[in-house]
């Protein structure tokens, strides 16, 4: 403190909350005032109303957020009631290991000391009173400017001051507002719901909170108000200052933003949300309630977690372009779950453009639709597969047939179609019953799998009709042997009960492209081949010849 006792200007030096904590001989000596008296007190006390309202308005907020404020020109109060004009500046610092704001002060009269001598007393006096109307309607004129409302109302609840946002948010002229209470402005019910925060504010407790404030023309505006107490030379508060803001739109996007927060969260269908490299920044509690992951799992990731053994480079490869064409991308994708199990999900990913504040960021929001798939499968498995012995009919025979052919465009290669029709198998149907002429099916369908390659394909028409393609056979005496080996297969007993049956069976070749250049051509044409085949003598087999 010593050393600032050797400054010529008043210096003061304050808290973050502006109470006093020390002051120079400087200033003691230009507001009459001793340290003792000071000391601990609310800066505030030293500045009548209209610098008042200027400091916490604008000057401890400006030197809060940027450390100092520099030239800013107020009034402080001298002996008795004069108010002495001062250009001041703050400035952030410490003392010891204590924060700490110091406040130099330039006595504006100092500056006009000559001019003083020359025009006498009367004509200073004429000019601090017109500094002083001045300094009130610069202080004025910055309020009003304001997008905030300001008020400062006294301890007995009166206001002193508004400015002109205050006075069009509530419809009122200042001749109506000066002098008037709070409750003749507010209201009884609007009283009620503030009298809290005035109860505190009062004493000498700074209050902030939101509320819901009408307007003059019936609209409503959410507020975030701040009540500041403002105290004398003796740290007794004598009235407030009220500092509204209006943050409707705030809330507005801030109501937004939790119903989003509350949709990703509570939303059934997994969310994922990664950055532009694809590392993983968000996902919600569906996301991992359908793959097993949790949010730590996954968080500082990349989605490639997720990929199963389904889809090649290629496909990757695709949706990447797509996305990057597109900005978005959807369709149906195998992930695999935590425990290792594969599923089957409906995926859209989104991009949303960034900014140079905000990345890109892409969205993806899936369902598992694997029993789904399931049921599907299961139906299309019904309707392509004979009931009894669950081998393809003639819907998926056709299809798998146009499919060889249409292969064989590509790439020249052989194929055989052989229809077969089991001879005496009206009898044991007709002796044995239906029941057992269905196990007799079965038992044909088993054995003509047993006698054929992966890749053939065995087909039963409907009743004792079955047809058997074979993908690509080494030529047509391997052909031969193969229908060789079924009639074979089939001919010998087979015990169905306490019953010993044996059957017989009629086979017809059809060769592609000699036999046959279309499905129906081919099937038409070994249908024929079998009906020789009968006429031979049953339980053998003919190729086609369009000759015969």
């Amino acid at each position: 403190m010593e050393t600032l006792n050797h400054l010529p200007c008043p210096v003061l030096v304050t808290d973050h909350l502006g109470y006093i904590q020390s002051a120079n001989s400087a200033l003691c000596a230009l507001i009459n005032r001793s340290e003792a008296q000071l000391q601990l007190g609310a800066m505030d006390a030293l500045f009548p109303l209209a610098s008042r309202i200027l400091l916490q308005t604008q000057v401890w907020p400006l030197l809060r957020s940027q450390g100092n404020v520099a030239e800013v020109q107020l009034s402080l109060l001298g002996p008795g009631t004069a108010e002495l004009p001062v250009v001041v500046n703050g400035q952030r610092g410490s003392l010891g290991d204590v924060a700490c704001y110091y406040w130099v002060f330039f006595v504006a009269l100092e500056r006009n000391r000559f001019e003083f001598e020359l025009r006498g007393a009367r004509q200073h006096a004429e000019d601090v009173a017109r500094e002083l109307v001045d300094s009130a309607r610069f202080i004025q004129t910055i309020t009003d400017a304001l997008p905030s409302l300001v008020a400062y109302w006294d301890k007995d609840e009166r206001c002193h001051f508004a400015n002109k946002p205050y006075l069009e948010w509530f419809g009122i002229h200042p001749e109506d507002v000066i002098g008037s209470t709070l409750m003749d402005l507010l209201g009884p019910h609007r009283y009620a719901l503030n009298e809290p925060y005035l109860r505190a504010v009062l004493a000498g407790e700074p209050q902030r909170f939101e509320r819901s404030l009408s307007k003059a023309d019936g609209s409503t505006g959410y507020t975030l108000a701040h009540y500041m107490p403002d105290r004398n030379a003796a740290g007794a508060v004598v009235g407030f200052f009220v500092l509204i803001n209006d943050i409707s739109s705030t809330k507005a996007a801030e109501n937004e933003l939790k119903l989003a927060a509350s949709v990703f969260r509570n939303t059934v269908d997994g969310i994922m949300v990664t950055d532009a490299d694809g590392v993983i920044l968000s996902v919600n509690p569906a996301f991992s309630s359908i793959t097993g992951y949790s949010a730590e799992d996954m968080l500082g990731r990349t989605p490639a977690l997720l990929q199963s053994q389904h889809h090649d480079a290629a496909f990757y490869a695709a949706k990447a372009q797509a996305l990057a064409r597109d900005g978005h991308w959807a369709g149906e994708l195998w992930s695999r779950r935590k425990n290792g199990e594969a599923f089957l999900e409906w995926q859209t990913i989104t991009s949303i453009p960034g900014s140079a504040e905000t990345p890109t960021r892409f969205v993806t929001v899936f369902n598992d639709i694997t029993e789904r798939w399931h049921k599907d499968e299961r139906i299309r498995h019904l309707a392509l597969h004979d009931p009894l012995t669950d081998l393809p009919n003639r819907q998926l025979l056709m299809e798998r047939l146009g499919q060889s052919i249409a292969k064989t465009e590509r790439e020249p290669r052989p194929l055989a179609l052989m229809f077969l029709d089991l001879d005496q198998f009206k009898q044991v149907n007709d002796t044995l019953g239906h029941d057992r002429g269905d196990e007799l099916l079965v038992r044909v369908a088993q054995k003509l799998l047993s006698q054929v390659r992966q890749n053939d394909t065995v087909a039963r028409l409907g009743g004792d009709e079955f047809v058997i393609l074979l993908d690509n056979p080494l030529s047509q005496d391997y052909v031969a042997q193969i229908a060789a080996r079924i009639v074979d297969a089939l001919h010998a007993p087979l015990t169905l009960g306490d019953q010993q049956v044996q059957l017989g069976a009629s086979i017809g070749i059809a060769m592609h492209p000699r036999a046959g250049a279309t499905p129906a051509e081919l099937l038409k044409n070994a249908d024929a081949a079998m009906y020789t085949a009968k006429r031979a003598g049953k339980n053998t087999h003919r190729f086609f010849n369009a000759e015969s």
